[in-house]
């Protein structure tokens, strides 16, 4: 990493990282992304790296390292698959959110961390997950961007922090100031890089993360740009000085530099105040501003409402006129259909409620359904009813409205997976398996169906039990109604079929 008080090298242990994290904390201008960087070039050739880039300065790294630089400024769907293929072909890449507002650049690395996190247990490569200004993406209060936003950022880094570290991810996160970091993701680090900070209460934590005695925190105040105090076992034993070395590639942005000022200029009044004649008939350039991209699904919803531009039927071949105008009948017939040849796909279940929302409303364009499109809050609790298997009879039923208002306790991702436990109960039918529980919530892992049933008993929306022979069963106290035993690692019957058609 670089040198010692007394010249030897600073070394790092990677393996010893990656199995304990890292928190870097300095002001700005301490050097904290010049460190980063010389972490990232010196372990380029070891380890798969993915770097979380809210100011797009570690893009350079893709022309001489060989990263995949990619651009926030696409779908969830998007970044989500590409997250996915990065995981599982081990390609080191650059994630650069520059350009988008705060509340998107929060959204683009929650769904790009997550994607990381699901990924099956065949590809738990380890990686180096390196998020620079982490404060954005894991704040201690909230801001100015919506709870939704921040929950979902939090959570990314959460997971990232707490629970990456059997997945292989390795966070290495960094932030100007450790009192605006949530404190849970800060805890989870085993070292520790601490440039210099002039606030007490920074010096205050930083001393106490490094087991320093709170007189000695004053040192952070003096420490030059590009050296860190360092601990931990991948580090130091103990806390040692540590100058960075230098770096093979630069950053787009710089530091600022003085440039010395033009010589002084005689009748400087009449220079600025006296017009330029060429200014009365150049014409003006445009300002050039980078608007923030708007989400597809609000383009698509536009469309949908979009009505002819003239009053005068069109004509067709035949001689038609005008179409006449759909039924609601007919028209919630259409929507039915399209709902659920978008939910036959087996590969539904691992899209976002986003992508399957645009692929959904561009279908309803495609068959020619009129009128307002439907929400997305409403398109989410529809098809999280279908997923729950449930028939007409059933629907129709009290026992069913019950359970819609029951739903309602968790939140909407959740939803399908309760429904469909709920369905269940209520027609007596097996516990669903761990797979059928997993691909419900769009997800492969079995054990995350099983943390979903402890948090809905946490809840107390359930009970799960079994019977003699170790078949689970869930109820559901409201309903009075319970599952028939099930056996909990049952293969998913209903994915295999559809595998097997296809």
């Amino acid at each position: 990493m670089g040198s010692l008080a007394g010249g030897q090298p600073a070394t790092l242990d990677i393996e010893e990282l990656l199995a304990t994290r890292l928190l870097v904390q300095g002001n700005s201008g301490s050097g904290k992304s010049h460190l980063l960087r010389r972490l990232l070039e010196q372990s380029a050739q070891w380890v798969q790296q993915v770097i979380i880039d809210p100011e797009g300065d570690f893009v350079t790294l893709s022309e001489k390292y060989g990263h995949l630089v990619v651009e926030g400024e696409r779908s969830e769907g998007e970044l989500a698959g590409i997250a996915s293929r990065i995981r599982r072909h081990r390609v080191s890449c650059v994630l650069s959110l520059e350009g988008l507002d705060v509340e998107q650049q929060m959204r683009a690395a929650a769904v790009f961390l997550n994607a990381m996190f699901d990924a099956d247990h065949e590809f738990w490569y380890p990686v180096l997950v390196v998020v620079d200004e982490a404060q954005m993406f894991a704040p201690a209060v909230g801001g100015d961007v919506s709870e939704d936003a921040r929950k979902m950022s939090l959570g990314a880094m959460t997971n990232l922090m707490c629970r990456g570290r059997k997945r292989g991810l390795a966070g290495v996160i960094a932030t100007q100031r450790l009192a605006k970091l949530a404190k849970n993701v800060a805890a989870e680090a085993s070292n520790f890089l601490m440039g210099r900070t002039f606030l007490d209460i920074d010096m205050a934590r930083a001393a106490d993360l490094l087991g320093m005695d709170r007189r000695q925190a004053e040192m952070f105040r003096d420490l030059q740009r590009g050296n860190f105090v360092g601990l931990g076992p991948a580090l130091s034993r103990r806390p040692l000085p540590i100058a960075i070395g230098a770096v093979e590639t630069q950053a787009r942005s710089s530091s600022p530099k003085l440039l010395p000022m033009p010589e002084t200029v005689e009748d400087v009044e009449d220079l600025i105040f006296t017009p330029d004649p060429e200014e009365f008939t150049r014409q003006l350039a445009p300002r050039r501003a980078r608007p923030a991209p708007r989400p597809t699904t609000d383009i698509l919803a536009e469309l949908s409402r979009a009505t002819p531009l003239s009053d005068q039927p069109i004509s067709r071949p035949g001689g038609e006129g005008t179409r006449p105008a759909m039924g609601a009948e007919e028209r919630e017939e259409r929507v039915s259909a399209v709902l659920a040849e978008i939910l036959a796909d087996p590969e539904s279940g691992y899209r976002t409620d986003s992508a399957l929302y645009q692929d959904f409303l561009v279908r309803l364009r495609m068959r020619r359904v009129s009128g307002s499109p439907m929400p997305l809050a409403e398109f989410r609790r529809r098809v999280a009813i279908a997923r729950s298997g449930v028939d007409a009879a059933t629907a129709a039923s009290e026992a069913w409205a019950t359970a819609l208002k029951l739903s309602e306790m968790v939140s909407e991702d959740l939803q399908g997976v309760f429904l469909m436990l709920a369905n269940a109960a209520i027609c007596s039918e097996p516990c669903p398996s761990d797979a059928r529980i997993a691909r419900a919530y769009g997800t492969h892992s079995a054990r995350r169906a099983r943390r979903l049933l402890g948090y809905f008993e946490e809840q107390e929306l359930i009970i799960v039990h079994a019977d003699l022979t170790g078949k689970r069963i869930v109820g559901i106290p409201e309903l009075q109604v319970e599952t028939a035993p099930g056996a909990a690692d049952a293969p998913d019957e209903e994915a295999g079929r559809a595998q097997a058609a296809e």
